[in-house]
């Protein structure tokens, strides 16, 4: 079916999708049948069976994968890779020296801006130190979920930037290489533990 589909040959995948659910279709109805009282495990799995069988495209909440259903639908906003399936997770780095300080896995898919207080709260507890100053990307716009304490720093809305001010957006792009290497250097781009807990 995702070979139709990338293809473009959109009238066999959809045949494809629909022998797919028959398939899926029968198999719930012939344990239901032969098994009237499953356990914990097998009612589990029936349970996810009928809520991917039963899901539209539009739903929210859908299931992407039946080995880990706490999988989300991540949109990332670029035009090579515009969705990614897993977990958003919060990455907190020093201004100068890029040192890692705090690292927050956000399940249900939360706005950006509404991550803030967390992460700081979590670099003050693992480092013993309050950040005074904050650098984020336009992404995390909105004062309203600003901590009163430390200042939030918008790259990108400021025309005129004083020269330390625009260094220091300057700056803020560097956290893109550091997500890169984390993903592909040091094993962290896909978590094999199980469940939420495991993230």
């Amino acid at each position: 079916q995702g070979r139709y589909a990338h293809a473009r040959q959109m009238k066999r995948s959809k045949s494809q999708i629909r022998k797919l659910k028959t398939y899926l279709g029968r198999t719930i109805r012939d344990i239901k049948r032969k098994c009237l009282t499953p356990d914990k495990q097998l009612s589990n799995l029936l349970n996810l069976s009928e809520r991917i069988l039963n899901q539209k495209r539009n739903d929210s909440n859908k299931i992407y994968s039946i080995h880990a259903p706490e999988v989300e639908c991540i949109a990332k906003g670029k035009a090579h890779k515009k969705y990614e399936f897993g977990c958003k997770v919060s990455i907190v780095t020093t201004s100068r020296k890029n040192w890692i300080v705090g690292v927050e896995a956000l399940h249900g898919n939360p706005y950006d801006g509404h991550t803030l207080n967390s992460s700081i709260d979590q670099v003050e507890r693992l480092s013993g130190q309050r950040p005074q100053q904050a650098f984020v990307d336009k992404g995390y716009k909105g004062k309203n979920n600003y901590p009163d304490d430390v200042e939030i720093m918008v790259a990108g809305t400021k025309k005129k930037a004083t020269p330390t001010l625009a260094k220091y957006f300057k700056r803020r792009s560097a956290i893109e290489p550091i997500i890169g290497h984390i993903k592909t250097d040091h094993r962290m781009g896909r978590n094999f533990l199980l469940g939420k807990i495991g993230d």
